[in-house]
């Protein structure tokens, strides 16, 4: 399902992508060779898409696939992401604070010719100009009180049917007297219009965090 891999490295099986910016890091990760190849290793404490996939849960990002991704940052996971879809996919990469985006366009989009900046308010769709037709993956990271609302309006736009949702739930982002649980269970039932497939807890590496995957209609 997804083209990332598992790498023996000092006795330990860690999580890695193929590189696609050979010899180019994005956050000082460990670049390994092996048969030819260049991986890096994916830290799951600084990616909240590794520390998902370390807890299990399997990701519907493979290559060629199209995926936007809203709360881009300085482009860590985006960096991962573009291993994984090569060069026959994209990432639209949404960032509209431009002090990060800046980040973000210089260790990874000036590298990589699959991800395609929008510095945008994820809040405001309508104008990502650079966006053009129907992805396979919507993945949203944002720390915002209606982040599951944000990231719904982004599906009904450009998500396609069958297509699939990823959200990372910050539940101090939303609610600081609720149970981390409890708001979890109260984002989920926003996702009236998609099937949820999975809900993951995020700790030991990050605290009063989920992601939630669910597919969106049929196909």
């Amino acid at each position: 399902m997804s083209d990332y891999t598992w790498l023996k490295y000092e006795g330990e099986s860690r999580l890695a992508t193929v590189n696609l910016a050979p010899g180019i890091q994005v956050y000082k990760e460990r670049l390994v060779e092996r048969k030819g190849v260049q991986y890096r290793l994916w830290d799951p404490y600084r990616s909240k898409m590794a520390s998902a996939i370390m807890n299990g849960m399997e990701m519907p990002v493979s290559y060629g696939k199209q995926v936007l991704y809203l709360g881009a940052s300085t482009g860590t996971t985006v960096s991962h992401v573009s291993d994984i879809v090569g060069s026959g996919g994209v990432v639209f990469a949404v960032e509209h604070t431009s002090r990060v985006a800046r980040d973000m366009l210089e260790r990874v989009a000036q590298h990589r010719r699959n991800v395609i900046p929008v510095l945008q308010d994820a809040r405001r769709p309508s104008e990502y100009f650079s966006v053009f037709g129907k992805v396979d993956v919507v993945y949203c990271d944002i720390a915002q009180p209606d982040q599951t609302s944000i990231a719904i309006e982004n599906c009904n736009r450009y998500l396609r049917r069958g297509g699939h949702l990823i959200l990372v739930v910050k539940a101090r982002s939303i609610d600081v007297a609720s149970s981390p649980r409890a708001i979890f269970r109260r984002e989920e039932s926003k996702l009236s219009e998609f099937e949820v497939v999975r809900t993951e807890n995020l700790m030991p590496y990050h605290k009063d965090h989920a992601m939630i995957l669910a597919s969106y209609g049929d196909a």
